[in-house]
């Protein structure tokens, strides 16, 4: 590679690294604790707890659960119910003042579905977990905020991939993975840098493009709104406003029968931005670990029951619900959560390398640095 060419790569990778690597930093530390976000809300107190109750307690209708719920937050709708596969006893309820309030300024608690009792979730709502997850998602800046972290997220794709070029010519003088431990600190960090980057490099590359997929996720689902979900609600364009809806009780059956094979991962009442005003949706998933994140949209007329549309899936919805599970590593258990966990903490070691190689590369006479990482 030509001594130019080299040089252009190098300011690519220095200028891209030293511009995202405070944001990285952030994502790092944040997403840490993300992986394990079950097992820390369980330890921090932040989990829903059910009651014991006799293993064939029956469940209530979802009207009746509906019902529950407005009696626990009176003057709110609901906007949400949805399912957990470790809780099969719970439904997670999100209420707002109106159907169209923001995610932000609506409430989370579970339903038990036996008793209609309801259980709060701090960690949906505020506490720990969810100032890590709103610092790791949007930095409390809204759209604003994920669109920057994306942009962050790009500049770091770009970093893996001007570092991979930088590191085939300087490998060509020194034996694969070596680190010159008799060197000056400055060229054993360097080697570390190097040795770790190429490690972690198809991790970093995952978790890079994912993050990016998931920090446009606002975006994403008004594509979708517009384009897919637009055409499905087409025939009630000119219908009149919607004033009274029969009872939810039989959403689930309804969708089970137009879906068969597939379980119920959460319903989008009317008037949500996963809806129409004139349909309850309900989004349906697979039973195998790859389908079990790519939902199925069931449109079911609100005011006769009747299932008006079974959506396609477009490519960039599967990109988005397949993408952020990967991000976080929640597709192998505990062993790919560790597994995550260890390569998040090397990815940590690989940006405070970089900044301290850049900081020292500074300080130092550019003559006097290549002759201690060339000799």
């Amino acid at each position: 590679m030509k001594a130019t060419t080299i040089r252009r790569w190098s300011f690519i990778h220095t200028w891209t690294s030293l511009v995202s690597t405070l944001f990285l930093l952030l994502l790092a530390l944040t997403g840490l604790p993300l992986i394990f976000h079950h097992e820390l809300e369980h330890l921090l107190g932040e989990a829903p707890e059910l009651r014991e109750m006799a293993p064939d307690t029956p469940h209530l209708d979802l009207q009746q659960l509906v019902q529950a719920a407005e009696r626990h937050r009176p003057g709110e709708v609901v906007q949400y119910l949805g399912w957990e596969e470790d809780e099969p006893n719970g439904v997670v309820t999100i209420m707002a003042a109106t159907a169209g309030t923001e995610p932000n300024s609506s409430h989370t608690f579970m339903l038990d579905a036996r008793s209609g009792e309801a259980v709060e979730m701090p960690a949906a709502n505020g506490g720990f977990m969810m100032l890590m997850l709103r610092l790791h998602v949007d930095i409390f800046a809204g759209l604003p905020g994920k669109l920057l972290l994306a942009f962050m997220g790009i500049l770091f794709v770009v970093a893996i991939i001007s570092g991979v070029v930088l590191y085939a010519p300087f490998m060509r003088r020194l034996p694969f993975a070596e680190v010159r431990q008799r060197k000056a600190t400055r060229v054993r960090w360097l080697d570390l840098h190097n040795l770790i980057g190429i490690v972690t490099l198809t991790w970093a590359l995952v978790v890079g493009v994912t993050g990016v997929i998931s920090a446009t996720a606002d975006l994403l689902i008004s594509a979708w709104r517009n384009d897919s979900l637009t055409a499905m609600v087409a025939p009630y364009r000119d219908a009149p406003p919607l004033t009274e809806r029969a009872p939810a009780s039989r959403l689930l059956q309804i969708a089970q029968q137009a879906t068969p094979g597939m379980q119920p991962d959460f319903i989008a009442f009317p008037g949500t931005r996963f809806s129409s005003e004139h349909h309850y949706s309900v989004f349906m998933k697979g039973s195998s670990h790859l389908t079990a994140h790519l939902w199925t949209p069931v449109l079911i007329d609100a005011k006769t029951l009747a299932v008006t549309a079974i959506g396609e899936r477009p490519w960039y919805m599967d990109a988005l619900a397949m993408s952020q599970p990967l991000h976080f590593g929640d597709y192998g258990g505990r062993p790919m959560q560790i597994l995550w966990a260890l390569l998040d903490g090397l990815t940590i070691i690989v940006l405070g390398s970089g900044l301290y190689l850049w900081w020292v590369r500074r300080r130092t006479p550019r003559a006097a640095l290549r002759d201690e990482v060339l000799t």
